[in-house]
This record gives structure tokens, C-alpha cells and sequence, in this order.
């Protein structure tokens, strides 16, 4: 019960409070774990639009950067990624609400309430983004990067946190851009709720 008022609460935040933010391990019972931004060691974020639940689109994209195949790695890269994002390109958090890593885990950007910064504004707020770290124009994610994925959307699904007729694109369907490179963009147009 507390999970759904949570969800509503997310929904639905009242005029003048702050948006809670969502946890992963208090909403996701029968999903996959999700690696909270304090134990990759996130800084703190200044994002306060929330994202209206349930949305209709998922942005998939790539980091375009280093890969990363072992928790520390891939740790080490999340702080990377978002010092970039804030100390570079002046966005208040990483971009994304969700990174995925060659390790086969789900990494907390934004989380599920939070609206990102990964596409556009006009995508930014109807959309949850997901970013695969790494490059993948020229070679493919490892298959447990994959499941991983396909498990995230599941639970965005049966939480209701998606909507059910979802529609998955990727990052150069909405603009100009190589994200989320060749091989990755490949097999996401096989997926079931992709559209061009």
C-alpha cells in the first residue's frame, strides 16, 4: 500500500512541496535492484520538476564514453558522467533517470520521478531516459546490459510508471545524433514497443 501512495504521491504533488523522491528499494517489489545514487556515490541533485506519471515514451540513448563491466567501474563512471553533466554542461543532475552498465546493473540518474535532461524540452518531460554507458557504434552491449534494460521497462510497466502502450525510440529519432550508436539502435528497433 505504501508503494502506490508513493506512486500518487509522485503523480500528484501538492502545490508549494517539494516532489518526494521515489526510491528505488520502497517501490520496486518482483523488479530488479536498482544501484541508488548513494552507493555509486552521487553528489546530491538540484532537480526539482518532477515528471508526470505515467509517461507515455522511453528515450533510449549511449553515454557515447567509456564502457564499464565491474561495479567499481561502472561506479566510477556514474560519478563521471555526472560531474560532466553538472560541472560542464550546467544541467542540475545527470542527465538521465537511468544508466545501465556492462555489468548487467541498473544504475539511479534522476530515478523514477525526476524529470531528465537527455533529449530535448520538448521530449524532457513526457519521457524517461535511459542511458547506456558506453559507446556502441561499432560493437553491441553485453547481453546482460540488455535483460537489464527489458527488466527496468518491466517494472516501469507493472508499477505503472509507463504507460501501457508505451513507446520506445531511440535518441537520433528525436534528434541529431549518433545516440544511441549503430549496434545499440539495431537491436532496440527489434523490441517489441519500439517506434520509428
Amino acid at each position: 500500500m505504501t508503494q502506490w501512495l508513493l506512486l500518487l504521491l509522485a503523480a500528484f504533488p501538492v502545490l508549494g512541496q517539494e516532489t518526494p523522491k521515489l526510491q528505488p528499494e520502497n517501490m520496486l517489489p518482483g523488479c530488479p535492484d536498482i544501484v541508488s545514487r548513494l552507493e555509486w556515490g552521487g553528489l546530491p541533485s538540484r532537480c526539482l520538476k518532477p515528471l508526470n506519471l505515467p509517461v507515455e515514451y522511453v528515450v533510449v540513448s549511449h553515454t557515447a564514453g567509456r564502457s564499464c563491466f565491474s561495479p567499481a567501474e561502472c561506479e566510477q563512471q556514474m560519478r563521471y558522467i555526472q560531474a560532466d553533466h553538472v560541472q560542464f554542461q550546467g544541467l542540475c543532475d545527470i542527465a538521465y533517470n537511468f544508466l545501465i552498465g556492462e555489468d548487467g546493473q541498473i544504475y539511479e540518474g534522476r530515478g523514477w520521478s525526476t524529470m531528465g535532461a537527455h533529449t530535448s524540452t520538448t521530449w524532457n518531460p513526457i519521457s524517461l531516459g535511459i542511458g547506456f554507458i558506453g559507446n556502441f557504434m561499432n560493437r553491441d552491449p553485453a547481453p546482460r546490459a540488455i535483460r537489464a534494460v527489458q527488466n527496468l521497462l518491466r517494472c516501469g510497466w507493472m508499477h505503472q510508471v509507463l504507460l501501457p502502450q508505451y513507446i520506445i525510440k531511440g535518441q537520433r529519432d528525436l534528434l541529431r545524433s549518433p545516440s544511441p550508436g549503430d549496434r545499440l539502435y539495431a537491436k532496440l528497433r527489434t523490441w517489441p514497443h519500439y517506434q520509428k
